[in-house]
């Protein structure tokens, strides 16, 4: 079963709340047919735990201000390099730069599909439109 549209929605609003506290290497996984419990990670980095704390801040506030939604619970913290924000239907894994490249997430999911961190569309769709 495919993400939910209120899911896509969070996962963007996520993703614009990361890049607009300069996160790098914004992305947004789809693991709804893997996972039953969730529907997607959003991952990010910061290069150093200040700003990393910053990106879970940021993440946090819009979508409360933008979405009404609160994490279920927030995992880790800054000095560990790795934070978890769960939403439930999205988890946010955000982690220093060291730490994301030790935990590789992208590499453990390199089988499921990606979305777009803009649009919520899946990357095949813009492939193949792109290669029209």
């Amino acid at each position: 079963m495919p993400a939910t549209d209120e899911a896509i929605r969070a996962a963007v609003t996520a993703c614009a709340a990361a890049d607009d506290k300069k996160a790098s290497d914004v992305l947004v996984l789809e693991v709804a047919d893997i996972l039953n419990v969730v529907d997607l990670f959003v991952v990010a980095s910061a290069p150093t735990d200040r700003q990393l704390r910053a990106v879970a801040d940021e993440v946090e506030r819009k979508l409360r201000e933008d979405l009404d939604r609160r994490p279920l619970r927030r995992e880790g913290d800054p000095a560990s390099g790795w934070m978890l924000l769960d939403y439930g239907d999205i988890v946010c894994h955000l982690f220093e730069d060291e730490r994301r490249d030790y935990y590789a997430l992208e590499r453990l999911w390199s089988d499921v599909p990606r979305r777009d961190p803009q649009t919520g569309e899946p990357h095949t769709a813009r492939v193949a439109e792109e290669s029209r």
